[in-house]
């Protein structure tokens, strides 16, 4: 492992997830707590470095969120939410895209779930999942919150990805990515625990792809979550696998932007858990410190002005950096 232990034992918000509705003042003061130690990875031989590093387009993803927010607060079924839908399907036409629709069956009524998963084929059997929500929180559907970082961001991410994707023949896996939709709890937090309130969307494309046979290609599931803070520290998320979490960071090294990652340890209830306890090796790339105090994270603080391209930019390259290296490994270690 390249990081430092010492590093990760910074003092943070821990288990609590990135979409649980209490306002992020009261739920930083409850819940902060000396952070847990990072959870003992296994020693990895990786692959060497060979040919470029790979490039991201951090302002023209910046472009993609700013369109998304334009919509305005987009909880489920809503106009809005259709409306990013319809964006969404537009910038990915031409490409090889599944919608996986359903009705979810919530604390406060029937709601209609769209998943979107457009699909780049590899050369090598397996799949590679890089997962984002777009939905905003449905508690706050009648404030001013846009959700900038907090599902632009990382929505926008996926549509980069698919431009750098699109036209270029992938030597490696298959990528698939994933734009998930109802991942915010319908109630407010007060009033139901997250975890029996949530992840609607990612949690029934699980449950499709286990029954169908297409969980057991997925090589590994990179979810992106709260991306874009102009201040960027991605977390080392003890609720993901460990030798995933590495490989991220061996990533985030070769590009030169470890600074950025794991300075803290988490444990992040998010889109990747349905996937963890199936049995799929899962990394989640999560700032989970979202202002002073987590102050900005789920209020109508949550505005473009706090996110910066540069953010988008490390990220969208560790992702893909994570992605070239892990079709190289083999054998991939086990969950």
């Amino acid at each position: 492992m390249k990081f430092l232990p010492g590093i990760l034992l910074a003092c943070m918000l821990t288990a609590m997830a990135c979409d649980r509705d209490q306002p992020a003042s009261q739920e930083s003061q409850t819940k902060a707590q000396t952070a847990p130690a990072a959870k003992e990875a296994p020693v990895l031989n990786f692959p060497p470095q060979s040919g470029p590093l790979p490039s991201f387009n951090g302002e023209r993803a910046m472009g993609y969120a700013k369109d998304i927010v334009k919509f305005g607060p987009r909880p489920l079924n809503s106009a809005n939410h259709k409306k990013v839908e319809e964006y969404l399907a537009s910038r990915l036409k031409g490409d090889n895209v599944d919608d996986d629709t359903f009705t979810a069956d919530t604390p406060v009524g029937k709601f209609p779930v769209h998943n979107i998963v457009a699909k780049f084929p590899g050369t090598k059997d397996g799949i590679i999942v890089v997962a984002s929500h777009y939905d905003t929180n449905y508690p706050l559907r009648d404030t001013s919150y846009v959700g900038a970082n907090d599902g632009a961001s990382s929505s926008a991410l996926l549509l980069e990805i698919a431009d750098q994707l699109r036209g270029k023949p992938n030597d490696g896996y298959s990528i698939w990515l994933v734009w998930d939709d109802a991942e915010e709890a319908m109630k407010p937090d007060t009033e139901m625990p997250f975890m029996e309130d949530s992840l609607y969307g990612i949690t029934h494309l699980a449950e499709k792809w286990q029954g169908d046979g297409t969980l057991k290609k997925i090589k590994a599931f990179l979810l992106a979550d709260m991306i874009g803070d102009a201040d960027l520290n991605i977390d080392r998320d003890n609720n993901s696998t460990p030798w995933l979490e590495s490989v991220v960071y061996e990533a985030a090294t070769r590009m030169g932007y470890q600074s950025h990652f794991f300075g803290r340890v988490n444990e992040v209830s998010d889109d990747h858990l349905p996937f963890m306890k199936r049995g799929v090796a899962c990394a989640d790339l999560i700032d989970f410190d979202y202002g002073y105090n987590n102050v900005f994270w789920h209020t109508p603080q949550d505005t473009l002005d706090k996110l910066s391209p540069k953010s988008l930019e490390i990220v969208g390259s560790v992702v893909l950096e994570t992605i070239r290296i892990v079709d190289k490994m083999d054998p991939l270690p086990g969950k």
